[in-house]
């Protein structure tokens, strides 16, 4: 059985399988497909009807984001032999690279697979929901994206609270613990927080001009 690289060292892995390709394979297809998104769905929202370059951004988000919670974080979900495959993919091979900052995934923990089920299963789906309505104007989309990131703030809490009343010792090193635990999840709490933010004023911007209009 091959030596596993993840901390603690005495994590229990039966079948590890190692890495078969690099760190800069597995960023660059990642970042290279990312990138490919972002461009597509800015390009295609440019034909939509008249959108503001916020907007736009924002569907460049929520497609991102959705697609990243269905087609890389379903997967982790659905496979939880992901570590001892003998044949791995490349979502396998995210998963076993990602574990060097956070072993809780590549052992399998509860409340990681829990949460990263509901993101997949619940928020996925809902992101992309978001593309369309801020497309086509949906008078619902603005009580979606609040709805959806007030759920990737709780994930976010609880995915850090319960890394810390842990142990905070599930990383490699203090470079994985920046660029992965840290760095890869920075977006999932800074950019809700900000669009929560903008929705909530959209919202009470609505319901108080609604109000006026009753009262007239």
């Amino acid at each position: 059985m091959a030596a596993h690289p993840y901390a603690p060292a005495e994590l229990d892995l039966p079948g590890y399988v190692p890495l078969r390709l690099s760190q800069l394979e597995i960023l660059a297809g990642y970042l290279g497909t990312s990138v490919f998104v972002l461009l597509a769905v800015w390009l295609v929202s440019g034909r939509c009807r008249r959108l503001s370059k916020a907007d736009r951004l924002l569907m460049c988000w929520w497609a991102f984001t959705g697609l990243t919670h269905i087609l890389i974080e379903g997967p982790f979900v659905f496979t939880p032999d992901f570590f001892s495959k003998t044949n791995p993919n490349y979502f396998d091979e995210v998963w076993k690279e990602y574990s060097k900052g956070d072993s809780r995934y590549v052992a399998r923990d509860t409340a990681t697979v829990t949460v990263e089920g509901i993101t997949a299963v619940l928020e996925g789906p809902a992101s992309l929901l978001a593309v369309y309505a801020i497309g086509s104007g949906k008078s619902y989309s603005h009580i979606l994206q609040f709805t959806v990131c007030l759920g990737q703030l709780y994930g976010c809490l609880v995915y850090f609270i319960t890394a810390y009343l842990d142990g905070f010792n599930f990383w490699v090193s203090p470079f994985y613990f920046w660029a992965y635990f840290i760095g890869a999840n920075s977006s999932w709490v800074v950019i809700p927080t900000l669009i929560a933010a903008r929705s909530w004023k959209r919202i009470c911007a609505a319901i108080h001009q609604s109000e006026k209009v009753k009262t007239k």
